[in-house]
This record gives C-alpha cells, structure tokens and sequence, in this order.
C-alpha cells in the first residue's frame, strides 16, 4: 500500500512523503486486527521519524511492550498508540482518531468556521499557545495575540486534551460561542469569551502608498495557502502598472501554510540563489532553488513578528539570506520541524516529524527563529491602524526604503 500525503494544517510545514508496505509476514499474519493497527502505526514512525534515536529508546522494545496490552477494542488500540507516540516527547508528532484526522484535512483555498487561531504546543513547557490570529477573526478582534498561552476551553483544562481536540472544540457553528481563559506574560489570566464566524481565507491585500518621491507597493500575506502564489503574483503586476519603486511584504502574525507556496513566492522575488534546504535523519539535503526573472528587482522591506511562522521563515530567510530584503520587526516564531500525514487502515492518522528545514545559508530556525536587520518593537494595535503612521515597525519600513533610495542615487 502507498501513502501520500501533501496538505497543510494550522502552523504545520508539510512535504510529500511516499511509504510503502510489503506483505505480511508469517508472524505478523497471527496478529488481531488490534495489533496490526498497532504495527501499522509503528511502521510508519519507524521508517519516516526525524529523529533516528526515537527519544533515545528502544524503538523495536516499544512497540513489543504495546502489543502485549490487551487492546480488546478499537479504543483501546487508539489509547495504545497515543502512548506509544507520545513517548517520542515530540508536541508535532502525534495520533489522530478518525475525526480528528478528518477535520485536519481541510482544503487550503476554502473557508473554515471557528475562531481563527492557529495554535501549537510548546515543546519546552508543554503548554498550548497561540502562533498567531487570522487576519478579521473573532480571536483576532478580541485582541489575542501570539505566544497567548490557552489553559482552558469551555472550562475544560488543556492538560486534559491533545493538540487536536483543543482545536477542534474551538471549531463550530457560526453564531455559537467558545470561552478561552487566557494567561499572558506579566499579566493575570483572563477568560475571552468568543463567537465563532466564517473565516474566510483570503491571503493577500495590496494597495499603493506613499507619494510620487517614493510610491511604495504594499502587500499583506496572511497565509500561504493554495491561492497565494498566484494573489501575490497578480498583486505585484498591478503595483508595478500603478508605479511602484518600492515593496513592503508584510509577514507579521503569518503563521505559514503550504511550503511549495512559500517556495514559489520567495521565486517571485528572486532572480537565482537558494530558497531553503530540507534535513531529514539520514542528513540528506534537498534544495529549492530560485530560477528563471523575478517579477520585479525593486528595493523591498519585509515585515516580520512573533506570530510570523513556519514558510513565513522561509521566505523571510530567503529573502534575507540572499541580500534580496530587509526585514524589520520582531524575532519570528521558531518553527522549523517539517510535518507530513499518514492515513491508518480504520481512517485514524498520524502526523509525523520528517525532516527539518534550514535557510540559504543554513541556519536552523526551530525554537531559534529569524532576526530582523532592524529590530523594531511594537505595542498591540488595532487591525485597522496596522500599515499606517502608528504601525512603528511599518513606519521603520518606510525610513529603511528612504534611507536606501537617497544612498541609491548619492553612489
């Protein structure tokens, strides 16, 4: 049997992986469906896992130590494996019962109802945060921000669920409401109380700005889903009809998507030069290259934040690695651990650790992050006033082009 998978879920960086399956050999045939399940499971993170250790265990003596549970129905067996996943202490890779794996094979172009937050557990403290609100979401208009930590949903502890069903309690109906009892740093947790709503997913805005001394093209992406290349494509055409002599890229609370998009955006910035290299156990290096005319070669500043993660650190360090771009803002997420799904036999799946990712002049970025050229703080702000005169790190954006553009014409 053949498994391949390329899709995206939440903050999750994903590459198409195939694994194959032999027949059953004479011992395994005496096996219960139960089991079977089982070793299905531990094949699969046996042979794709990043880390070739398995969390400094015996791999082969955790699987034998699962079979001999007594595993009398299917929930049991869904049990078994959670624990047996759980033992590589790895917060990405991770089990999912058959709807919870359905719910995460969600199509990236279309619309999802819920509060928009992208969340992610954090490997260190084992404590679920916020990676970053979708642009115009109720989570967004409430006001939380990334690295909010959640601690209940519905007054229910998140120590008591998994990644996936804390995301999938915050998903339902439009109109029905969610409470979140929020902690921040510095300040006491707080309960948000939130109604959830269509989000539509519409990556990209463009306008032009600025004056006829510098006519400034901006662009927000907000996600990196399947429209993005060609959205960001279309917007850059029609800022270079209207004049552009400049581009500011807004990542900022991009919490990533698809990573061929990622890669082919950073293709419609850049002439030649890395875009990112992919690691997996074996130490083999895969690349993505840049080819062919970029669609325009002026100066170009992009923004960056906490919440930008994942292929928005692809781009970012693409851009920046290869001299294309400055970028100004706040340090990025950290997450570069690349994730890819594995459908089980009874519908149930796993996502799995396959590989990591470095930028062009190979930094590792996971739990590290991307500097910005120009650090740039920035208190919370209304959605509205992002990109105007009290958006600071665009402002600082704006200063860098000028800057660059006198300098330009004095050399």
């Amino acid at each position: 049997m053949m498994y391949k998978r390329i899709f995206r879920a939440g903050i999750l960086l994903l590459l198409p992986i195939a694994l194959a399956f032999g027949c059953w050999t004479p011992s395994a045939a005496a096996l219960t469906d139960e089991q079977k399940l089982v070793s299905e499971a531990w094949r699969i993170v046996n042979r794709a896992y990043l880390d070739d250790t398995f969390n400094h265990q015996n791999w082969a003596a955790i699987r034998q130590k699962t079979l001999k549970q007594p595993l009398k129905n299917r929930e049991e067996t869904h049990k078994a494996i959670q624990e047996m996943i759980a033992s590589l202490d790895d917060p990405f890779t991770r089990f999912m019962k058959p709807e919870q794996y359905r719910s995460l094979q969600v199509n990236t172009s279309g619309e999802l109802t819920g509060v928009g937050l992208q969340i992610a557990l954090n490997a260190k403290t084992g404590k679920l945060e916020v990676v970053a609100p979708i642009a115009g979401s109720p989570a967004e208009k409430a006001g939380i921000r990334p690295h909010d930590r959640i601690l209940q949903i519905d007054g229910v502890s998140i120590v008591e669920i998994t990644l996936d069903e804390a995301a999938a309690r915050m998903r339902g109906a439009i109109g029905s409401r969610v409470s979140l009892m929020l902690e921040r740093d510095g300040e006491d947790s707080t309960e948000v109380q939130l109604v959830r709503d269509r989000i539509a997913v519409n990556p990209v805005t463009a306008e032009l700005r600025g004056n006829q001394e510098l006519p400034v093209g901006y662009i927000r992406l907000t996600q990196f889903n399947a429209n993005a290349v060609a959205e960001l494509a279309h917007a850059i055409a029609n800022l270079e009809k209207q004049g552009a002599d400049a581009y500011i890229l807004d990542l900022r609370n991009n919490p990533g998507g698809l990573l061929q998009a990622g890669i082919e955006i950073a293709r419609l910035w850049l002439d030649e030069g890395a875009i990112v290299y992919t690691v997996n156990r074996q130490g083999i290096q895969g690349s993505f290259e840049a080819f062919g005319s970029a669609l325009t070669h002026d100066p170009l500043v992009v923004l960056v934040n906490q919440g930008s993660a994942s292929a928005s650190e692809i781009l970012a360090g693409a851009l920046q690695d290869n001299h294309r771009a400055q970028l100004v803002g706040e340090k990025t997420f950290g997450k570069g651990l690349i994730q890819s799904l594995f459908n089980l036999s009874d519908g149930s799946g796993l996502a799995v650790t396959i590989a990591k990712y470095e930028t062009p002049n190979h930094h590792d970025i996971n739990k590290l992050g991307i500097i910005p050229d120009r650090v740039v703080s920035l208190e919370p702000i209304a959605r509205e006033s992002v990109g105007t005169e009290v958006d600071q790190q665009y402002q600082a954006a704006v200063e860098l082009l000028k800057t660059n553009l006198v300098v330009a014409e004095h050399s």
